[in-house]
C-alpha cells in the first residue's frame, strides 16, 4: 500500500505521527465504453467553449460562476487557504462510540505509525479500546475540511470520514404517519423469522454476485464471440411467484417454515414442473450457498 497523507494525531499536547492509507478497494470489473457497431473505443475530450481548443488536464483550473461573473481559483490559490496547510488530525472530542450513527461513515482510511517511537500511538489506541470511546476529529485532506472518526480495527487505528450534518438528507416519508395495527401473533411469527436467520456476522461468507457473473460472461464471450448462448451459461430464469397475494401472516409461516428447512438440511420438496432457479444478476450482496 501507498500512503496517501502524512500528518499527526494531536490530542492537547500529545503529538502521534501518522501515514495515511486507503483501507478499502474496488473489486468491480472495469468496463469502458465502445462503439457497438464496430467495438471502437469512446474518448472524450475536454474542449474549451471559448475558443474551441482541446485543453491538457493540466491546464484545468477550477471556477465558481455566480451567473454574472466567473472567478477562477488554481490549485496555487486553493492550496493558499490555511485550512489546506494543516496537517494536523485535530482530535475535537471523545465521544461514546454507540453515539456515532453509522449513516454518517463515509470512507475509511488506516494509520501507520510515522515515527520510530510507536508508544503515543499504542497508548491512543488501548485508551480508546478500554474507554469504549470514539475521537472527533477535524483535519484537512484533499481540499476538504473533514469531519472524522478514530477507531480501532485490531491492532490499527482507523480514521474514518464522517458526513457533515447537513449531508445527511431528512426521511420524511407521509406513509409512515398512518396508523398502523400489528397483533400479538404477527410480532410472534416475525420474531421466529428473525429467529431461524439468526447467526453470528462473517462477511467472508458473502459474495458479490454480479461481478462473478459479469465475469463468467466475459470468459464466455471471448471463448465463444457471439455464439454465446446465455441460457447454457447461466441456466433457465426461475419463474417467478406472481400474482398471488399472501396474507402477512401467511407469508410469514411459510417463510419460517421455509427457512427451518434450509437450516435442518431438509429441502422443502419440489413440484414437478419446477424449473431449476438460476443465479440473477444483482449488486446485491448475497450469502455464499443461500
Amino acid at each position: 500500500m501507498r500512503a496517501i497523507w502524512k500528518g499527526a494525531i494531536a490530542f492537547g499536547l500529545v503529538n502521534v505521527p501518522v501515514k495515511v492509507y486507503s483501507a478499502t478497494e474496488d473489486h468491480d470489473v472495469s468496463l469502458h465504453q465502445v462503439h457497438e457497431k464496430d467495438g471502437g473505443r469512446i474518448r472524450y475530450q475536454r474542449r474549451c467553449e471559448i475558443c474551441g481548443e482541446v485543453v491538457e488536464y493540466k491546464n484545468i483550473a477550477k471556477a465558481y460562476d455566480d451567473g454574472e461573473q466567473t472567478v477562477v481559483l488554481t490549485d496555487e490559490d486553493l492550496a493558499s487557504l490555511p485550512v489546506e496547510k494543516s496537517r494536523e488530525i485535530d482530535v475535537v472530542e471523545f465521544v461514546p462510540s454507540d453515539q456515532v450513527d453509522p449513516i454518517l461513515f463515509d470512507r475509511t482510511y488506516y494509520l501507520e505509525p510515522d515515527s520510530k517511537s510507536t508508544k503515543s500511538y499504542v497508548l491512543l489506541r488501548r485508551t480508546l479500546e478500554e474507554t469504549d470511546r470514539t475521537a472527533i476529529v477535524q483535519f484537512s485532506l484533499r481540499q476538504k475540511s473533514r469531519l472524522g472518526a478514530l477507531r480501532v480495527r485490531g491492532d490499527v487505528l482507523t480514521l474514518q470520514t464522517l458526513l457533515w450534518e447537513d449531508e445527511v438528507r431528512e426521511a420524511a416519508f407521509p406513509s409512515l404517519e398512518e396508523s398502523v395495527r400489528i397483533s400479538a401473533k404477527e410480532l410472534e411469527m416475525s420474531s421466529a423469522l428473525v429467529d431461524s436467520f439468526s447467526s453470528d456476522f462473517d462477511p467472508s461468507g458473502f459474495t458479490d454476485e454480479y461481478q462473478e457473473q459479469l465475469r463468467t460472461l466475459i470468459e464466455a464471450k471471448l471463448e465463444k464471440g457471439e455464439a454465446l448462448d446465455r441460457q447454457e451459461t447461466f441456466g433457465e430464469e426461475a419463474e417467478e411467484e406472481g400474482g398471488k397475494v399472501l396474507d402477512l401472516m401467511e407469508a410469514l409461516r411459510r417463510s419460517v417454515e421455509k427457512n427451518r428447512g434450509k437450516k435442518s438440511g431438509t429441502a422443502t420438496k419440489k413440484e414437478p414442473d419446477e424449473k431449476k432457479p438460476a443465479a440473477k444478476s444483482s449488486s446485491r450482496k448475497t450469502k455464499k450457498g443461500a
